[in-house]
């Protein structure tokens, strides 16, 4: 019987970059299920230093965090990988963040999407 979670001989001889992409993909499907995606940005062997970017639903997910400190926890214990960052871009980002224009895609950024009187009060002859 074989361990589906042993590391194959054409897996240590992998770039290292290639093997976490393996194992996000593997052992994380969870990002996928719910719409997220993944990206090894960076993986340096000589340094042991690993960035993984993680995207499309992991913006503003509540859970992100779990799966971050999940990833971190799992490949901390690889031999070859001695610090570890998992960027979540805030979903505020896709959007411009606070310092968008008011308006973006014709939806009206003032009291918090609410729009404002000056511009969206019909005036007191509307029924």
């Amino acid at each position: 019987m074989t361990d589906s979670n042993a590391v194959s001989d054409a897996d240590t001889e992998a770039p290292l970059k290639e093997r976490v992409e393996r194992w996000l993909s593997r052992e994380m499907p969870i990002i996928q299920m719910h719409g997220g995606t993944s990206a090894v940005r960076a993986a340096d062997p000589e340094t042991g230093e690993v960035i993984i970017e993680l995207g499309g639903g992991c913006k503003g997910c509540s859970v992100s965090d779990i799966t971050t400190s999940n990833i971190e926890a799992e490949l901390l214990t690889w031999p070859e990988i001695d610090d570890i960052t998992v960027r979540v871009p805030d979903a505020r980002e896709s959007l411009g963040g606070p310092d968008q224009a008011e308006s973006i895609m014709g939806v009206d950024r003032t009291e918090g999407g609410r729009g404002d009187w000056g511009s969206s009060n019909p005036g007191k002859d509307h029924l």
